[in-house]
């Protein structure tokens, strides 16, 4: 299949930004969640990216002063021209504020990308994911992109999040995911309540042990997601993590 043969070109070389910067127009702007929203941007020098890689945004107030932050992308390599960004608000932060508050459809912003990294999905299987919160960004980006390319791939997340309201991309998930609440649970919930524990990833590590587990979220939650993995006999080389903190 298409997708399948790009992730076996890309798998051998390695991923580098482009050396400049470049003007991106945001082509769609949708609402996630009351405190996140995804960004589409059309790009010029757009060129394919692995699951889970990143962008780096920056903005340029008239005096001079910049400002700039990392986004995962959260599209599948197959969005061809464009990225999505999806992008947390939070309250204190200088970028994101002006993401969610500022920009909209037909602005253009300047990016750079795609950097490289570790945490990145090159069609290895089977594949465990572990998000907690807007940590799940760079899975959903695994994620659409095996749903593409090969459906019938073992790949299962494991979605920690505080409400109802606070899932990201709920129109999207499907029976691979598998949700926690560590606040709230919706009315009738018969699911898992609670941080992810050894109690959860149990019953989901035995098919994935002979693959890789990425794991993304607060400092919080990958400690607590590792150590629930290790105890499911995961071994360490096999567990990829990524750690987010609160600028933004």
């Amino acid at each position: 299949m298409e997708g399948a043969a790009l992730l076996e070109r890309l798998t051998p070389v390695a991923q580098k930004a482009p050396g400049n910067w470049e003007i991106g127009t945001v082509t769609q702007i949708r609402t996630e969640t009351p405190t996140v929203k995804t960004i589409r941007i059309a790009l010029g020098m757009w060129m394919a990216h692995l699951p889970g890689q990143h962008y780096e945004v920056r903005l340029t107030a008239p005096d001079g002063y910049t400002a700039q932050r990392s986004y995962s992308i959260a599209s599948s390599p197959l969005l061809e021209g464009e990225i999505e960004l999806t992008i947390e608000r939070l309250q204190d932060g200088e970028v994101s504020v002006y993401l969610h508050d500022v920009l909209v459809e037909g602005d253009e912003i300047e990016v750079r990308g795609p950097f490289t990294s570790y945490f990145v999905w090159r069609g290895e299987k089977p594949v465990l994911l572990l998000g907690g919160g807007s940590g799940v960004v760079p899975l959903m980006s695994m994620l659409r992109h095996r749903r593409l390319t090969m459906p019938e791939l073992p790949m299962r997340l494991l979605y920690s999040v505080r409400t109802p309201q606070d899932v990201i991309y709920a129109d999207e998930l499907g029976e691979e995911t598998v949700l926690t609440y560590t606040r709230q649970a919706p009315p009738g919930w018969s699911g898992h309540t609670g941080r992810i524990d050894d109690e959860f990833v149990a019953p989901f590590a035995g098919t994935a042990l002979e693959g890789l587990a990425f794991v993304c979220g607060t400092n919080g939650f990958v400690e607590s997601a590792v150590e629930a993995l290790l105890t499911a006999g995961f071994p360490t080389g096999a567990i990829r993590t990524e750690r987010f903190g609160p600028s933004g």
